[in-house]
């Protein structure tokens, strides 16, 4: 595949040429070469790199872990032992919210269940926003 500009690349990646703009920016995307007309021309390797990027972000990771993480798929010697430190953060992350979650949702089903048939001022679920349990 020949050099791609920041609109193919955006499309090839499924990304906003806004977020390769803003990853170039912060140094998660190398910067591009530029035609005599000034265009950003990207290589192919920009569009497995935008996926590692994407894919991370969906898992949650941080930008400066993502980061690590790009170092150390750049330079393949290198001991894995930070992304397996990396990853285990980010699932502690991960389990944090989901008892974030869930307490929420008891929450809320309780609200729900309590309900509420007549006026507001009698109203189960504006009484357990009044008064957190």
């Amino acid at each position: 595949m020949s050099a791609l500009t920041i609109g193919k690349l955006a499309k090839a990646a499924d990304v906003k040429v806004p977020t390769i703009r803003f990853y170039e920016q912060i140094g998660l995307l190398p910067v591009p070469d530029r035609t005599a007309s000034d265009r950003r021309m990207f290589e192919e390797a920009a569009v497995r790199r935008l996926a590692f990027i994407k894919h991370a972000r969906q898992l949650g990771f941080p930008i400066e872990a993502i980061r690590t993480l790009l170092d150390l798929a750049d330079h393949p010697d290198q001991a894995c032992d930070e992304a397996n430190t990396l990853a285990n953060d980010q699932l502690v992350a991960v389990d944090a919210k989901i008892a974030q979650l869930t307490a929420l949702r008891t929450e809320l089903k309780r609200m729900a269940d309590a309900g509420c048939r007549g006026s507001a001022g009698e109203c189960r679920v504006i009484e357990a926003l009044s008064n957190p349990a």
